[in-house]
């Protein structure tokens, strides 16, 4: 049985993924950046921000029913980009070249054509709870970690 994607919200996450990671065009490259490595630029909060926008393309992954091997693939590519982003410039350049959110559109979209047990298709939700929770976490621990380094940094120029 082949997973039934609805094509509007497909296309509606693929928009926000490319805004996210390729929505400008750096002249003279063959280079795009998107908002998430511009709001990973703002302290404290833009890097919670984009971490947030891409869990949603994640749970939006899970409510269509898609593998929970290709879950934890689209988890580790937003754990990844997040650690990386804690590294302030260098993880916005980090940002500019991993382009998490577009990888994991690409895994989404890989599982349009492929056959799948309908019982590998559905996704409990006992686990989809769990893995919005995860997710949460995650941005939470990544805003909590991004305010405390904020602070000790405050504290060594005082």
């Amino acid at each position: 049985m082949k997973q039934s994607l609805d094509p509007k919200k497909i296309n509606s996450l693929r928009r926000l993924s490319q805004i996210l990671d390729n929505a400008i065009a750096i002249p003279g490259t063959k280079y795009r950046l998107g908002l998430d490595p511009i709001l990973g630029l703002i302290p404290g909060g833009g890097d919670t921000i984009a971490g947030a926008l891409g869990a949603y393309i994640i749970i939006e992954a899970a409510r269509m029913g898609i593998s929970r091997e290709i879950l934890w693939q689209m988890v580790a590519n937003l754990l990844f980009d997040s650690v990386a982003g804690t590294v302030p410039v260098v993880g916005d350049v980090f940002d500019v070249a991993w382009k998490a959110n577009v990888r994991n559109m690409d895994l989404l979209e890989s599982q349009v054509s492929v056959p799948q047990d309908e019982s590998n298709r559905q996704n409990s939700l006992l686990f989809l709870i769990g893995l919005t929770i995860l997710l949460l976490l995650m941005v939470v621990g990544f805003a909590t970690l991004t305010f405390f380094i904020f602070r000790w940094v405050w504290s060594l120029f005082n």
